[in-house]
């Protein structure tokens, strides 16, 4: 079995978080009306994709009725609607959606995972729940990280937790990290390898809905980061 594997295998069973695990087996209980006939995975969401991927999308945590319902990240809800059609607009995927684990999706050079692994309330992971998290993305980070040319981020979360775990693994900026913004970009060195971190809004309903963040927009960023993989 591959370490990635037994990786994945843990997250899934983690307990660590006592509010986090209450809330997310609650939804899977509670769950949508729409999805009533269905079981809910309720447990952490492990990453998604090649076990050996030039690219990383990181995003914030699970949908509530998207990846803890579904048990893949992005897949089930509006949030993974949006990324799977750039994906694969991009090259990064061979299909444009991702309605369920069984629906034959593949990614392409290319793995997505969150920063914290259980659906939190609101959104909003204490400081406690995202440290007690950074376990697993330091692990998974470790498996996957030799061949990576391009990291997106997903949200300022995403983009503050990625620039730390870069900075904690001795990763050289070779400029300062700017503060989040859409298409904010900076450089990681460490010996011989570049990692090219681009930022971009999360393609949330808020986001998505409001306009703050367009298709055209999500594009450009996967452009990028096609680009820097292609020049790596």
């Amino acid at each position: 079995m591959s370490s990635l594997k037994v990786l994945s295998e843990e997250i899934s069973n983690c307990r660590k978080c006592p509010r986090l695990t209450a809330w997310r087996e609650e939804v899977a209980v509670v769950k949508r009306k729409s999805y009533n006939d269905q079981n809910y995975w309720g447990r952490p969401v492990p990453g998604f994709g090649v076990t050996k991927p030039k690219l990383l999308v990181v995003g914030l945590a699970p949908g509530a009725h998207g990846a803890n319902r579904t048990g893949r990240i992005f897949t089930g809800d509006r949030s993974g609607d949006w990324l799977y059609r750039a994906l694969h607009r991009a090259g990064f995927a061979n299909q444009p959606t991702s309605i369920d684990a069984e629906d034959g999706l593949k990614l392409i050079n290319a793995r997505v995972l969150t920063a914290v692994r259980c659906v939190p309330p609101d959104n909003k992971p204490s400081t406690e729940e995202r440290d007690n998290c950074n376990s697993w993305l330091t692990q998974e980070w470790d498996s996957i990280k030799k061949d990576l040319s391009c990291i997106v981020a997903l949200g300022n979360f995403a983009w503050q937790q990625t620039s730390k775990l870069l900075l904690a693994d001795e990763y050289q900026a070779i400029s300062k990290v700017p503060k989040f913004k859409h298409e904010a970009v900076v450089k990681f060195i460490k010996k011989k390898q570049e990692i090219l971190v681009l930022a971009s809004y999360h393609p949330s309903q808020q986001n998505t809905f409001t306009k703050r963040l367009t298709e055209p927009m999500f594009d450009r960023v996967f452009t990028l980061a096609k680009k820097q993989i292609a020049n790596s």
